[in-house]
């Protein structure tokens, strides 16, 4: 499903071609694409809020499938291994950035979807060291289809969730701490129940009574909308909404020394605030994409956790379709194009 012109997602942006299989390069794998879960940097995309890296480009970066092929120096051995592409494509891998593990931030990072062709088709290439090994101990009962259905929203709203969290200074060290998830959608789904494991009291503000009935339902603290007063002040804060507004919210909404972290690639503006709003160290960081590490690190975490996701199957080639709902905020979980 090819992008070739951003524009309104309400017309039919991407186009369903076909094509050989392409061949992996140097250090490349192809990977025979199972299911490949929708995000709204996706939509974002396609409706030209985020501007164009390349033209035409196959949209897609939470991708589950099985390297079919190899390229040179890399070992065959890998043919037949599940693997998940996430949005991290690559980096340079000698800056100082890469040497310090931070290769979110590399000047010439890649990401899949925006700069290399993504998961939205049948068959597409990636780097080596950018396709994961996938865990084996999440959810031993499902089939192998069922599997990789299930665990591609892992490979954005999860694995960026749980760099969110790092951000916002929470880990498996913060029991008791209290938390806020402003916005309840895919990804402060897989967030809250991360926090919980840890033993993290989810605090979730949200738009909608029906989001807030299912945070209430998936076990946390409090949950409320927007307009509502939160019972407590809270330590840290992560914001999904690409709102300024909402990040101003959270931002009054914290204790002394408290962080929000803006779980957000692109935000429509940050209205003035009152400085006594950010006094006493309180912090607003963004996060910016996530490094091999992150999705290493939570893919490791999601079996012990027991992490869920929730998702509806679309065909691919109604991928169409599923933008369309997602603009319309018609979806619960994520929307999954299978192959």
């Amino acid at each position: 499903m090819l992008l070739r012109e951003p524009g309104s997602e309400e017309q039919d942006r991407l186009e369903q071609i076909t094509t050989a299989l392409p061949e992996p390069g140097r250090g490349e794998v192809r990977v025979a694409v199972g299911a490949c879960a929708v995000c709204r940097t996706d939509l974002q995309i396609v409706s030209g809020d985020l501007p164009a890296h390349r033209l035409p480009i196959v949209p897609g970066h939470q991708v589950v499938g099985v390297i079919e092929a190899v390229g040179p120096e890399v070992e065959s051995s890998r043919i037949g291994q599940a693997v998940g592409v996430s949005w991290f494509a690559g980096s340079c891998g000698h800056c100082a950035w890469c040497l310090e593990g931070r290769q979110n931030l590399c000047e010439q990072a890649e990401f899949t979807g925006w700069y290399r062709d993504g998961g939205y088709t049948t068959s597409m290439l990636a780097r080596a060291d950018c396709a994961f090994e996938l865990p084996a101990d999440y959810r031993p009962e499902l089939t192998g289809e069922q599997r990789a259905v299930a665990l591609s929203p892992l490979l954005c709203g999860g694995v960026i969730g749980y760099r969110s969290l790092r951000i916002a200074e929470v880990d498996a060290a913060s029991a008791g701490l209290r938390l806020g998830l402003y916005g309840y959608g895919a990804s402060a789904t897989l967030v809250m129940q991360v926090a919980k494991f840890w033993g993290v009291e989810p605090y979730v503000v949200t738009r909608s009574e029906s989001e807030v009935e299912r945070a209430l339902a998936a076990g946390a603290a409090w949950a409320g909308t927007y307009d509502q007063p939160l019972p407590v002040r809270l330590n840290s804060a992560i914001t999904f909404a690409p709102s300024g507004d909402v990040v101003v919210s959270a931002l009054k909404s914290l204790e002394r020394g408290g962080t929000v972290a803006v779980n957000a690639i692109h935000l429509d503006r940050v209205p003035e605030f009152n400085y006594d709003d950010l006094w006493w160290e309180r912090s607003i960081r963004s996060v910016a994409n996530v490094t091999p590490s992150d999705v290493r690190e939570f893919l490791a975490l999601v079996g012990p956790a027991g992490v869920q996701t929730v998702y509806e199957e679309l065909p691919l080639a109604q991928a169409n379709t599923a933008l369309r709902r997602l603009s319309a905020g018609d979806v619960s979980g994520s929307f999954v194009l299978t192959t």
